[in-house]
């Protein structure tokens, strides 16, 4: 199947007021609900016409929700992070080496999926 001709228009909504709008398709998603805070989440990861990747977070624990988009894009050895409104522009090393410390992941260790999931979901609640 060639990947182009599953690309669509999207615009997904954001609490901040700018709706993050792009070509592309969707790559993945997952939800779960936590009990404990009656919280349910659904994340998305779409890749773009332009091999972006658009990540997307919806919470709601029923009676109020919350929704952000941020895409990223790899340039050289920066990748742009940019919500609708916003862009920021980090180094790809400090950023994975950011990521790796805040999920508690020593250098050189390699995750299991399982673990990423854990640490998903705990960076969401």
């Amino acid at each position: 199947m060639n990947t182009q001709s599953t690309m669509e228009q999207i615009c997904l909504k954001h609490d901040n007021g700018s709706d993050l709008q792009f070509c592309g398709r969707l790559f993945s998603e997952c939800s779960w609900f936590d009990e404990k805070y009656g919280m349910f989440t659904r994340q998305k990861l779409y890749v773009t016409d332009n091999n972006e990747q658009v990540y997307y977070i919806v919470r709601s624990d029923g009676q109020e929700h919350s929704r952000h988009a941020y895409r990223l894009a790899v340039q050289g050895n920066n990748c742009i992070i940019h919500n609708g409104s916003t862009e920021m522009s980090m180094q790809f090393d400090l950023l994975m080496l950011a990521v790796r410390g805040l999920c508690g992941i020593k250098d050189g260790e390699t995750p299991t999926l399982s673990e990423v999931e854990h640490i998903l979901k705990a960076a969401n609640a």
